[in-house]
């Protein structure tokens, strides 16, 4: 074989072309498949973003109808049910036990992804139970929903709220079965994050409420 033969010689495998690839790794790491699918995260992202920005759109008409209701006479005044302070620490110390979670998973620990998720669906419970307390109280101090417009309001905006939730306390009970089942791993749990992003939202949502009801 000449030298100029050489120099001409298509560089890779007996074919031509690219050198193969190590065998058991492709353009997502391990295999053929990508460790993380990033389109189906990104899709469910998008639909996640356009779901809180339809729940953004109803509380937003929500505050405009009160507010200005609130400027007409016959608006009454509500007393904070002090079970409300318990169940917003207990909102609040959810969002923690679920960011806990996914650092866990991050680090490759499963148990501490199943006590932080699970921890996490007790306190959601726990919130919404408390807002039936709340409202049973507000009942017997006379407070209805047509009482006055403030304690309308109320039952509303509470009652709107802990809808959304409940839904999200529906799907954390599917994510904390899948966890139990192993369906999570730390290159396989970026559905988690896209949950978080909806519960953390009604958390925010919740505090927005609890000031506006009370201080606004």
């Amino acid at each position: 074989m000449t030298a100029d033969a050489i120099k001409t010689r298509p560089a890779g495998g007996p074919g031509g072309g690219r050198p193969p690839e190590p065998a058991g790794f492709g353009r997502g790491g391990r295999g053929s498949d990508p460790a993380v699918p990033g389109p189906a995260v990104g899709t469910a992202m998008i639909g996640m973003a356009a779901a809180l920005t339809a729940v953004t759109m109803l509380f937003v008409a929500f505050t405009t109808a009160y507010l200005a209701r609130r400027q007409e006479p016959g608006w009454g005044a509500l007393v904070i049910p002090p079970v409300l302070w318990l169940t917003t620490a207990m909102l609040l110390a959810s969002s923690g036990t679920l960011e806990w979670a996914r650092r866990r998973i991050a680090a490759g620990d499963i148990g501490g992804l199943r006590r932080g998720l699970t921890a996490t669906a007790w306190l959601g419970g726990a919130f919404l139970l408390g807002q039936l307390v709340a409202w049973r109280s507000l009942a017997a101090q006379g407070a209805y929903i047509s009482s006055n417009p403030h304690s309308g309001f109320f039952y509303l905006l509470t009652g709107a709220h802990g809808t959304h939730l409940l839904g999200g306390l529906a799907a954390l009970g599917i994510i904390v079965w899948k966890a139990h089942a192993g369906r999570y791993g730390v290159a396989s749990h970026a559905g988690i994050g896209v949950f978080a992003l909806y519960w953390h939202f009604m958390d925010l949502l919740w505090l927005y409420l609890f000031a506006l009801l009370f201080w606004a």
